[in-house]
Parts: structure tokens; C-alpha cells; sequence
């Protein structure tokens, strides 16, 4: 090795420095904008600002002979972790009435990283599970709020056996079908009634642009204070019918997890040698075998539940099942024309979306490459 590139590299290693120490500098202030927000009930992500700050970083890098891509893509890693500390520093809390919150499943994981949402925010969380369920008539006497958070095929029999709930206390749960639960909580209790969903899973290190669905039930002034909260955690709430969102679910849950786990037993059935597929993949399938991968890595009884939660999901996937066959029949006949035309339909039907998905695509593309071992 050349004197000339080891000073090279020496002098790397010193930018290398100072770049650290700035991290550091930054992350600093960050934990100081943390409890600014934290005093003000200022919801750790805005978008806004988010936005504006990008799109000034991209132009003064383009300026200095930077690609805006590099800037972007150093800044939104930098601002993962900003919002991991600010959401260390606590939450203002929104509602000032008196009374708990009960989960309902507080032992489970979703139940866990709720509670300590709430902790955190200076609620007293008091938890419920199958072996403390007796003393649910004492436990939800001062509720200010309670969350069922419990398997799928589980939640509408814990719903109907809750005792008596206080009159202003909201009833919610996390399933991820909303029609039936919510059926079941406006049928139970006569005060303000939501259906949420939180669209990600537990392992999330905090709330910062997850989206949390909410289906209205009854009295959504009186649970404004509920959605107001998780918006301080940095959840983006989307409020729709329940009936849609049941709709739009078998689409992103059931289907989605239906062809994932189909296809992971075709590996397994087909005895494939994954090290030699990891190693032969582009980046793009190697995305898409971590996602079948990270389905297997779960529990089975959740997809399970989330596949065959209704008949509306067993109906898709028989009309998918149909549509694929449909397909075999056209690559076996060799028929290009028509494969060409079916692309071009689908392609149309996507508009401009299509061009998006590919921009989008692109960062996770440079991430899985940036990974491989």
C-alpha cells in the first residue's frame, strides 16, 4: 500500500472525526428540542418542517457540489434517531380529567409498547390479562380509557364479558378487522366507542410517522383526546369507515400475507438453497425474500387469525387463486401478445404511481445493497 493513499486515508479518518463530533453536537439539541416539545404537547414529527429543512439541506448540497441524494439520505437516518431521543423525554399529557388506562392484553407486545406510551405521557396504566380478568370490574371502576388489545379470534368474547364501564371511559381496541369489534363495543357500552388500528408492529422505537387508523363509533368528542394524544407521539391518525377499512385490509394484510406464506412453502417444498439464492439475488429480491423471511420469523397463529378473520378475505383470495390460474394458462399457451397486454392494462391502471414506485423503490434498492454481507 502506497504511502501516498495510507495519508490519504489518515486524512479521511479526521473528517471522519469531526463529522462525529457534529453528529454529536446535533443530537444534543435534538434532546433539548425533545423537552421543549414534550413542555408544549408538540407532537414529536412535523412534517412540515420536516420538508422544508429536506428540501433547503438538498439545495445548499446541490450548490456546494453535493448530490441532494446523499444529504437527504444522511439527514433522514440522523432524524430516526433524533426522534428515538425525543421520545425518551416524555409526552405532555393530553387529557386532564381523572382516571386510568386499562389494557386489555397489557402483557402482549403492542399492549407493552402502548403502555409505556402512556407512562410516558403521565397516565397511571393499569393492565388486564387471562389470568387477572376476575378483577376487571375493580380494575376499570376509574377508566378513562380501555384497550383491547387481544388475538382477533379473542376480542369480541372479551369485549362482551367487560363489566360496566364508567360513563365517559373509552371503550377501544387494536384488532385488525374493525366491523364486528366495533359492532360488539357500541353494543356493550352506551359511551364514546372507537375502533383503532395501529398499522405497524411492536418493535417500532417510537410512533414517528406510523400510521394509526380510527373508525368512529360513538361520541368522538369524547375520544378527540385519545387521537389528539397519539398525535403527539408522532402517529399520523386516519380516520375511515370500518367497513372500508376492513375492505382496504384484505387487500394489505390478508392477501398480502396470503401470497407471502404461499410462497414461502413453495421454497420450503421445493427445497431451495436459500444461501445460494442470498447470494445469486439482486437487490430487489433480496428484498422481497426478507419479506417472506420476516413472516416466518412471527407467530403463526396472528397470520393465521389475520388471513382467515373473514369471509371476504377467503373470497379475495379464491378470485386471486382464480386470476393466477388464469395467468399459468397464458405463459403455458406462450401467448406474449397477450402477456404484453395484460401488462400494458395493469400499467395503465397504475398511472403515474407506477413511476413513483419506482423512485421510492430505489432507497430501499440502495439500502438492501448497501447491506449485503
Amino acid at each position: 500500500m502506497t504511502t501516498e493513499l495510507l495519508e490519504l486515508r489518515d486524512k479521511i479518518d479526521e473528517v471522519d472525526k469531526s463529522i462525529l463530533s457534529l453528529i454529536t453536537q446535533r443530537l444534543a439539541l435534538v434532546e433539548e428540542v425533545g423537552e421543549v416539545k414534550s413542555k408544549y404537547g408538540i407532537p414529536i414529527y412535523d412534517p412540515k418542517r420536516e420538508a422544508e429543512m429536506l428540501a433547503k439541506r438538498r439545495l445548499e448540497a446541490e450548490n456546494l457540489g453535493i448530490s441532494p441524494a446523499l444529504i437527504e439520505d444522511i439527514l433522514r437516518r440522523l432524524m430516526r434517531e433524533s426522534y428515538i431521543s425525543e421520545n425518551d423525554k416524555g409526552f405532555k399529557k393530553v387529557y386532564k380529567g381523572r382516571g386510568s388506562i386499562v389494557i386489555i392484553g397489557g402483557n402482549g407486545q403492542m399492549g407493552r409498547l402502548f403502555a409505556q406510551l402512556f407512562t410516558l405521557s403521565g397516565y397511571e396504566v393499569k393492565t388486564l390479562g387471562s389470568k387477572t380478568m376476575h378483577q376487571a370490574a375493580e380494575v376499570v371502576a376509574d377508566a378513562a380509557a380501555v384497550i383491547v388489545t387481544v388475538p382477533i379470534n379473542k376480542t369480541c368474547e372479551i369485549i362482551r364479558q367487560l363489566p360496566t364501564l364508567p360513563k365517559n371511559c373509552i371503550l377501544t381496541d387494536f384488532t385488525s378487522i374493525k366491523v364486528k369489534p366495533l359492532q360488539a363495543m357500541l353494543e356493550k357500552h352506551p359511551g364514546p366507542v372507537v375502533g383503532l388500528h395501529p398499522m405497524f408492529g411492536p418493535d417500532v422505537p417510537n410512533l414517528a410517522k406510523q400510521i394509526i387508523v380510527y373508525c368512529e363509533g360513538r361520541d368522538p368528542e369524547k375520544y378527540q383526546w385519545l387521537i389528539d394524544q397519539m398525535r403527539i407521539w408522532g402517529a399520523n391518525l386516519c380516520a375511515i369507515s370500518a367497513k372500508e377499512h376492513d375492505k382496504c385490509m384484505s387487500f394489505i394484510q390478508a392477501l398480502r400475507h396470503f401470497t407471502s406464506f404461499s410462497y414461502g412453502v413453495n421454497l420450503q417444498q421445493e427445497h431451495v438453497d436459500l444461501e445460494k439464492l442470498i447470494a445469486l439475488s439482486s437487490p430487489i429480491y433480496r428484498l422481497e425474500l426478507m419479506m417472506v423471511g420476516r413472516l416466518f420469523a412471527q407467530d403463526p397463529e396472528l397470520y393465521a387469525d389475520i388471513i382467515m378473520a373473514s369471509d371476504d378475505n377467503i373470497k379475495l383470495i379464491k378470485r386471486y387463486y382464480q386470476r393466477f390460474g388464469q395467468m399459468v394458462e397464458l405463459i403455458e399457451q406462450r401467448d406474449k401478445a397477450k402477456f404484453v397486454e395484460n401488462f400494458n392494462e395493469v400499467t395503465k391502471w397504475f398511472g403515474s404511481y407506477a413511476q413513483r414506485f419506482i423512485k421510492e423503490s430505489q432507497v430501499l434498492l440502495k439500502f438492501a445493497n448497501d447491506n449485503r454481507e
